[in-house]
């Protein structure tokens, strides 16, 4: 499967200059908790998330006033661009499998997808991930027999987990297309096909 079968698409978008405030309310309004950063020429270059926002955000409540303190008074930033990391981004035409070992092994909740010219096609979440992967086996079966009804095939399949067991190509060139195929539907881990003879 691929990250395009499965982004969101429409990623919200700011720029640099953007106030923090804004993207407060950006987060807020979209209920998501990243922003896209992109330059003059609509490339990603950043990503500003809820947690940079907020720790930026909130100050020290009046008690910590109360006790005097040695500390300078650090000056909060004003710009989404004084607050971004770099941009860790990825092609819609990449494995969906890559992406989400990419996303985990950085412990990002979200990833750019963008195009050749590295402007922004849409955002893989971990949500993203969870609402394919959490499809029901009566879902997949539904979609695969649409699939199978596109094909014009006669196959039968059985899906368990996102484990999908084929039952009917008989040849070596009908295996490999069922194969294919079969793992183009979203929520399908595996396939095992099977010719009942």
């Amino acid at each position: 499967m691929l990250v395009k079968e499965v982004m969101t698409r429409w990623p919200v978008v700011v720029g640099p200059g953007t106030t923090a405030r804004e993207a407060l309310r950006l987060l807020d309004e979209h209920a998501i908790t990243a922003l896209q950063v992109v330059d003059a020429q609509e490339r990603v270059v950043g990503v500003v998330s809820d947690a940079d926002l907020v720790r930026d955000a909130v100050g020290a409540g009046p008690r910590a006033h109360a006790a005097p303190s040695r500390d300078v008074p650090r000056q909060r930033a004003r710009t989404v661009g004084e607050l971004m990391s770099p941009a860790v981004t990825v092609d819609g035409d990449a494995d969906l499998a890559e992406a989400v070992v990419l996303m985990t092994s950085r412990a990002l909740k979200s990833l750019p997808v963008v195009d050749g010219e590295g402007r922004p096609v849409g955002v893989l979440s971990r949500r993203d991930v969870v609402h394919q992967v959490a499809r029901s086996d009566e879902q997949t079966e539904r979609d695969l027999a649409a699939l199978f009804a596109l094909l014009r095939v006669d196959w039968r399949a059985v899906a368990y987990g996102g484990a999908v067991r084929v039952e009917g190509p008989v040849d070596e060139r009908a295996r490999s297309l069922a194969s294919r195929a079969v793992a183009t539907v979203p929520g399908v881990t595996s396939v095992d096909i099977v010719h009942q003879g």
